[in-house]
């Protein structure tokens, strides 16, 4: 069992530049273990493979070797069948690691990040997050560790959950690691500036970067790290870009190269460096030869606050966002008809239909994204075209399937510098539901973090907490279920919703006045405004489809009923929009206005709905 404490390690640290080990993954690929293995249960059932591998790592010339627990969560093991062996498989991996080590290696307890989006860009509450990395300390704590390795994470706000996951437990050295892009930001675009000094006042003892980028690009964020800290650094590059070779991929920076760059990571103040992905035995004894060739002394260097930390920039009132935020602070009841996308490059008759609801006084059109997983023509110039050729202001459906959280913020850039100000945050429609059932979905992030990125923009920051001047105007919407069949699932997401930041919610199409009158009495401690969904049917076979095949929509029976004794397609209709009217005549006093749908195109029927509800 390793014992040295963590007073050794730190001041260690002091004294020299420590070497890390590089990349267990790339190495039990080497010796045969496929990729679609789970890598952390081989702590199990591949034991020896794993000891080697910490073995081959020391021999070479490692100071800290990490357990092969970099996975070895709950949510992560749960996908591989593993979670109940979780307590197992982190204790074997920290006690194989330290096994290895003897009284002559620290052995650091690697915790990588949870593989869901963490609030606010996502589903798993911040609690929640601590506690499954608190899954993870335990047994490694158990089994012996120095301290913890908590590395390759992209979300500032997840590193934070697992620091304090580790800080509730015990009070190890943490070395907390960001991944980078190839602009020297966080992959969320958070500069090295930032988050360094954020990882400092949260309590980290080493900050430092890992994975993604060869040594030259992590080279340039320690540089602008070094500038803002005076804790130690770490650099775990990779050993340069994957590239694809007889349909392998390798990782192509020579060992020398490594330990040319490790030089220059010390001379930048770094005392921990190692290698990520791509690095074996062969890179690590490079650059320990080159790391004990040299005798770095202790550096001074000014620290300079990063400006933009520090700035608050007040949002833009919500009445002088848009038209219809005007409408909604001030109380008005608003109606907006919806206006699905066209199928195909042409948008003239789609146009013509905003300005057919503009002559009738229609508050505004909301425009679906990729309604039911289908592909037309895109919701954001849609709605661009509409509102600048029609004269009627859009409220766009933006959803989060088909985009990462990086081309989500660059539409929405785009989106407030063309005048888009309403915005609908949707999850999105799985592709299986719709007309392309293999194509991929991203999901980078739910409606509930796109919610908290809109909130950013209209602060003036982006995703990584950096401040671009003036701040975006958005009028924030969200979608709300009163139907659903997990209600109290719908409200906890709902709440979510409201505390993230949204200012109106917009309902699915109600045929069941009790489950809205139900619904928002659930959610009155957090109410916004409400917008009500109108479908007004048009045949029986649109009923019997609405109730079976459109999420969260239910057509009580006696509806289906009134739809199909119509004895001719017109009294059908006709008993359709009746249906649309009584529901409209019971909710109204509940709500602060009604999105209208235009089931196939028939905008007649949302205007003879919208009809003598003003006043």
């Amino acid at each position: 069992m390793n014992n040295k404490t963590a007073i050794d390690f730190l001041d260690r640290l002091e004294d020299r530049v420590l070497i890390c080990d590089g990349a267990m993954g790339t190495m039990l690929y080497l010796k045969g273990i496929f990729i679609n293995r789970c890598f952390d249960e081989l702590n199990l059932s591949a034991a020896h493979i794993v000891r080697e591998i910490h073995k081959e790592y020391i021999q070479a010339g490692a100071d800290v070797i990490e357990t092969n627990t970099f996975g070895a969560n709950p949510l992560k093991l749960r996908t591989h069948g593993f979670e109940d062996k979780i307590d197992d498989i982190n204790l074997a991996g920290a006690r194989l690691a330290a096994e290895a080590a003897g009284d002559r290696t620290f052995v650091a307890g690697s915790i990588g990040p949870l593989g869901a989006r963490v609030e606010p860009w996502g589903r798993i509450r911040f609690d929640e997050a601590i506690g499954y990395f608190k899954r993870q300390v335990k047994p490694l704590l158990e089994g012996g560790v120095n301290l913890f390795m908590l590395e390759t994470f992209l979300d500032l706000n997840e590193i934070h959950a697992a620091i304090l996951a580790v800080r509730d437990l015990c009070d190890l050295p943490i070395v907390a690691q960001m991944t980078l892009e190839d602009d020297g930001n966080s992959i969320e675009g958070t500069t090295p500036e930032v988050f360094c000094s954020t990882l400092d006042e949260w309590g980290a003892d080493v900050v430092g970067c890992n994975c993604s980028v060869g040594p030259a690009v992590m080279l340039e964020s320690i540089e602008r790290m070094a500038q803002v800290t005076r804790k130690r650094l770490s650099a775990q590059p990779n050993a340069g870009k994957p590239r694809t070779v007889e349909n392998r991929t390798l990782y192509l920076s020579s060992p020398e190269y490594m330990a040319t760059y490790a030089r220059f990571f010390m001379q930048a103040g770094v005392r921990l460096v190692g290698g990520c992905c791509g690095t074996t035995p062969e890179h690590i004894k490079a650059i320990s030869s080159a790391v004990r060739s040299l005798q770095p002394g202790r550096s001074r260097v000014e620290i300079i606050a990063p400006v933009e930390a520090k700035k608050e920039i007040a949002p833009i009132p919500l009445a002088e966002k848009s038209l219809i935020g005007k409408k909604i602070a001030s109380g008005e009841f608003v109606i907006s008809v919806e206006i699905v996308p066209p199928k195909g490059c042409n948008p003239e008759k789609t146009i013509s239909a905003a300005r057919y609801l503009r002559e009738n006084k229609i508050d505004s059109f909301n425009v679906p994204d990729g309604p039911r997983a289908s592909a037309r023509m895109s919701a954001l110039l849609t709605a661009a075209l509409c509102q600048s050729q029609a004269g009627i202001e859009a409220i766009l459906h933006y959803t989060c399937r088909d985009r990462n959280i990086l081309g989500i913020q660059s539409d929405l850039f785009g989106a407030c510098a063309i005048g888009i100000r309403n915005i609908l945050a949707v999850t999105g429609d799985p592709p299986k539901m719709g007309e392309y059932p293999d194509a991929t979905a991203v999901f980078d992030i739910d409606s509930i973090g796109l919610v908290n990125v809109l909130q950013n923009l209209n602060r003036g920051r982006d995703i990584g907490g950096t401040f671009f001047g003036k701040p975006a105007g958005f009028v924030i919407g969200v979608a709300a279920n009163p139907c659903a069949i997990n209600i109290e699932d719908e409200v906890r997401r709902f709440e979510s919703k409201v505390h993230a930041g949204a200012e109106f919610a917009i309902t699915q199409p109600i045929f069941e006045v009790e489950a809205l009158e139900k619904f928002l009495k659930r959610i009155q401690h957090c109410r916004i405004p409400v917008l009500a969904g109108v479908w007004p049917l048009v045949s029986y076979r649109n009923a019997e489809f609405m109730n079976n095949e459109i999420p969260g929509v239910v057509v009580p029976r006696s509806i289906l009923e009134r739809m199909k004794s119509a004895p001719t397609p017109e009294r059908a209709l006709r008993e359709g929009v009746a249906v649309a009217r009584e529901m409209i005549e019971c909710i109204r006093p509940w709500v602060q206005g009604l999105q209208i749908s235009a089931p196939f195109g028939r905008y007649e029927l949302a205007i003879e709905l919208a009809s003598g509800l003003r006043g």
